[in-house]
């Protein structure tokens, strides 16, 4: 008689249901996104709490850009001197507190966020949001001239990424749940649930599914409530009532449309073109860059006390009128400045607000000049400089539907919607046609990395080299002719091989293409491989597979070796690596 195999199983234990129910229901993901925005609305408040508890410490008051110039309450000798010493004190404290915990954590914090979405998996370090709170803080309350929103959406993200991880959801769910912790922060930090939603899904996200939506919208509602529970329902920025009093405004907005767009782009490569020159400057220590750099800010802030911090009560005078237009100028090219500095000098913090900032004073200043010039239809100035920050935010961060979105949602006024639209399309143009990339784009591109081109994700985001480098193929001597050489590589795979030193240590590779060039004119013949050879990017074993495809993009190869502290101990070819990746992994294809 046969043996009967059983079937009865035991039923799963509550633990293994609920995991499964987190995994893959609906329901399981609504919870979880619902317990994101709880906890980023809970590192916003206390983010808040922390900028304005060290800006009291260094200042002496609530918000030192409210009251620029006057003097510390504490140190009344020292006139606005003591704020010579803020940037150097905040940058001792939170320079080694980024650099020995969480790297990530320096500057705006965006990029990071949108590389870990479209490169990584959605993985982000947990440590990030525990660390990313207290420098951001640091820099903000002493005087650095960044926002708020860099560090809370990267904090919300890292907390998104974390409870997914722990739930063990899949990739897809875990890009969602970043972007609930993305959107769970703005709402909280801005009292503003639609900048949120829409932040989260323009940048981070770049993916307007109705799950993914419906989930971002839930963590935003649940994060703003908690947020004005705690912190008031206020707006973030008191900003005047908006009307279009004469149709040929329409004109005048266009042109301070194409104006901003043009600004966005100058902000964006005057910080950078800063941080390289701090970077080429700089040779010390990395934990000691913010403090020394905050000698440089701090001479700023003496000049420009208005520059302290984000600066939304400055923002605020502009919109209502009381800056002359000279002065308007000097502040947007003073918030650039300090801005760039405070990236550029290791800070942390966001662009965001900066770049809302500097279109306030621009727009209010082209609103004084028009209205000097066409009195009978220019209208108020306040108008332009509304319009103004949602067209340099536009042109800047390319982002359209959250500039029109938080401009809306910030003075309530429908009426406003029109020339925003108009404006910031505009400037979202001009843009395009100046930069190929964005203030967030520009700094993965920067580091060979292009978001746009080709999204390789999951298992390539997963998967280490280690796990499916092949063996290394027969290696080339460098002392070897030309003419053998090419005997060896039409023999190879790949047309790629190592070449090999006296001492059986790796040198480089050669190429059946560049060997090829140098034997086309019959007189290089006996010429050894060491003529040709090629260094291309280094692959270690311990690398990401989506890593070494950029590697062999970059490198122009079809394979290169795996190294192990300078050994080589594998080879990674493109037929190897897209082997590894179902086909439903890439998208945009490889070229």
């Amino acid at each position: 008689m046969s043996a009967e195999i059983a079937t009865d199983l035991p039923p799963p234990s509550y633990r293994q249901r609920l995991r499964q129910l987190l995994q893959a229901s609906e329901g399981g993901l609504l919870t979880l996104a619902l317990l994101v925005g709880a906890g980023s609305a809970g590192f916003a408040i206390v983010f808040r709490w922390l900028i304005a508890t060290f800006t009291h410490l260094a200042t002496g008051r609530a918000d030192y850009a409210a009251a620029p110039g006057a003097v510390h309450p504490g140190l009344p000798g020292l006139g606005r001197w003591f704020l010579l010493g803020v940037p150097v004190v905040a940058g001792l404290l939170y320079g080694p507190l980024v650099h020995f915990f969480a790297r990530e954590a320096r500057g705006h914090g965006v990029p990071e966020v949108m590389y870990a979405v479209g490169r990584r998996g959605a993985r982000i370090p947990p440590q990030v949001a525990a660390v990313k709170a207290l420098p951001s803080a640091l820099c903000i309350g002493g005087g650095g001239s960044v926002g708020r929103e860099g560090p809370i959406v990267q904090i919300g993200s890292a907390l998104g990424s974390t409870v997914g991880r722990l739930a063990r959801v899949a990739e897809p769910r875990l890009r969602v749940l970043v972007a609930c912790g993305a959107a769970g922060g703005i709402a909280a930090t801005f009292n503003a649930p639609l900048a949120g939603v829409f932040f989260a899904m323009e940048l981070v996200l770049a993916d307007f599914t109705a799950q993914a939506f419906g989930m971002v919208v839930v963590s935003a509602v649940v994060s703003a409530a908690i947020g004005r529970a705690a912190l008031g329902d206020a707006p973030f920025l008191s900003l005047p009532p908006f009307t279009v009093q004469h149709v040929g405004q329409y004109g005048l907005f266009a042109v301070l449309g194409l104006l901003a767009g043009g600004v966005g782009v100058l902000f964006t490569r005057v910080m950078y073109l800063i941080e390289d020159a701090c970077d080429a400057i700089w040779r010390g220590p990395a934990w000691l860059r913010p403090a020394v750099g905050g000698v440089l800010l701090g001479l700023l802030l003496i000049a420009v006390p208005q520059m302290y911090g984000v600066g939304y009560p400055v923002l605020g005078n502009a919109v209502f009128g009381l800056y002359g237009v000279g002065f308007l100028l000097l502040l947007a090219g003073a918030k650039m400045l300090a801005t760039s500095l405070t990236i550029g000098i290791g800070g942390s913090g966001g662009v965001f607000a900066p770049g809302l900032f500097i279109g306030a004073v621009l727009g209010s200043a082209f609103g004084q000049l028009a209205h000097g010039v066409l009195p009978g239809t220019a209208g108020p100035a306040g108008a332009y400089g509304l319009i103004g920050m949602g067209a340099v935010f536009a042109g800047a961060a390319r982002a359209p539907i959250t500039a029109v979105v938080i401009l809306f949602e910030l003075t309530g006024e429908y009426s406003i919607i029109l020339p925003l639209m108009t404006a910031i399309v505009l400037a979202t143009g001009v843009s395009h046609a100046l930069s190929a990339d964005t203030i967030y784009t520009l700094k993965l591109r920067r580091r060979g990395i292009d978001l746009g081109r080709r999204e390789v994700i999951s298992t390539a985001a997963r998967t280490r080299v280690a796990e499916v480098m092949t063996a290394v193929p027969d290696g080339v001597q460098a002392d070897l002719p030309l003419r053998d050489v090419a005997v060896m590589l039409a023999r190879s795979g790949s047309g790629v091989l190592p070449v090999i030193g006296d001492q059986g240590n790796y040198l480089g590779v050669v190429t059946a293409r560049v060997v090829a060039e140098a034997l086309a004119d019959g007189r290089h013949d006996a010429d050894p491989a060491s003529l040709v050879l090629e260094l291309p990017l280094q692959v270690r074993r311990d690398n990401h597979l989506d890593q070494a495809i950029e590697a062999l993009d970059r490198s122009g190869c079809a394979a290169v070796p795996v190294l192990d502290h300078g050994h080589v101990v594998g080879w990674i070819s493109y037929r190897v690596a897209l082997s590894a990746l179902p086909s439903e992994r890439i998208r945009g294809g490889v070229r």
